[in-house]
């Protein structure tokens, strides 16, 4: 394994491992351990070039640090990526070179699944680190906690809308439905609500067509929908330039990581009097599955809970944003480097 490190003004440490006799090629970004080990999942893309591989480990270990403040962890920020073709048979020899890069970092950093990983995955980082949550069996996929805490982010973004979190008869609008967004769809479809949703893989609409009632829409037509809320459950950077303009919705909440694809687009949903939920305080319940049962040993029912305590931190951010008259994605940082700050 050969291992290089780059100093990035902001990240604690940067670090690329390339083991050419597997085919591997991974980067390893740890944003802050004031709180505790940089948690964060390995994601499995095949980028277009480096810099657009750096550039997303770099945003997503952020985003983690902020993310586990939020929920009041005891765990800093990191995320690792491998990068190459997600549809590769030969997963045990990447995904064992992958659990040597990590483990070479001393537990400064601890890794689950992400996006084109999974638990079976996580297997293969376990026989050469310990410094892996997420497996078969233990805290296991975290999809469903994931989707649940952005569900209670939902209602709390209708209690603060339209004055209760009653979802039924509201429509929601589900950009991507692989583990997640099917998860997020069965917690829609149990409260009531009506289901639009797309996603570039046909057989995963239809799975939520048929087992939710949901009406599948074209993905570009995803955006227009005339939906409560929009809640984007893909790849990030998707409330831009060109999606903003076409937005139906009154609320945007989702799954998916980096949602703006730049801070002023958080300026243009305020100015458009749209509830923006912040991804990053939505989608804590991947993170608090592995580290609350794995790493703190809490048992089930303790950690749904704090899953389902996301819904006051929502609130908390928006009373904050009210108050300085912010928008929200900005009370979520000041909040979250409080936290950070406050634990140093």
């Amino acid at each position: 394994m050969h291992i290089t490190e780059r100093k990035i003004n902001g990240y604690e440490r940067v670090v690329f491992g390339e083991d050419p006799s597997v085919g591997y090629r991974g980067i390893v970004a740890i944003h802050s351990t004031a709180r505790g080990p940089a948690g964060g999942g390995t994601r499995f893309w095949n980028y277009r070039n480096d810099d657009e591989a750096l550039q997303d480990v770099l945003r997503l270990s952020r985003g983690m640090t902020y993310k586990s403040a939020l929920a009041d962890l005891p765990l800093g920020g990191g995320k690792s990526l491998i990068i190459g073709n997600n549809k590769t048979k030969d997963r045990e020899k990447i995904f064992r070179a992958h659990g040597r890069f990590i483990n070479s970092l001393g537990g400064q950093y601890i890794t689950g699944e992400d996006v084109g990983t999974s638990p079976e995955d996580m297997v293969y980082v376990r026989h050469e680190t310990s410094y892996v949550a997420g497996l078969p069996g233990a805290s296991g996929d975290p999809s469903p906690r994931t989707a649940r805490g952005v569900f209670r982010a939902m209602q709390a973004a209708a209690r603060h809308r339209w004055g209760s979190d009653d979802l039924s008869g509201h429509t929601v609008a589900i950009q991507g439905c692989g583990h997640v967004g099917y998860f997020l769809a069965e917690e829609l479809h149990r409260a009531g609500a009506r289901i639009v949703a797309t996603d570039i893989d046909h057989e995963k609409v239809q799975r939520v067509v048929a087992d939710f009632g949901a009406t599948a829409v074209p993905e570009q037509e995803i955006y227009s929908m005339a939906a409560d809320i929009f809640a984007p459950c893909a790849l990030g950077g998707i409330i831009n330039d060109q999606t903003i303009p076409q937005l139906e919705c009154q609320i945007v909440c989702g799954a998916a990581n980096n949602q703006l694809l730049e801070p002023r687009h958080g300026d243009l949903l305020e100015k458009q009097n749209r509830v923006y939920v912040p991804d990053y305080a939505a989608n804590a319940g991947g993170i608090i599955n592995g580290c609350c049962q794995e790493i703190l040993g809490w048992d089930l029912p303790t950690t749904l809970k704090k899953v389902d305590a996301i819904y006051h931190t929502i609130l908390e951010i928006f009373q904050l944003a009210q108050k300085q008259r912010i928008p929200t994605y900005q009370a979520a940082d000041r909040l979250a480097e409080q936290r950070v700050t406050n634990s140093v």
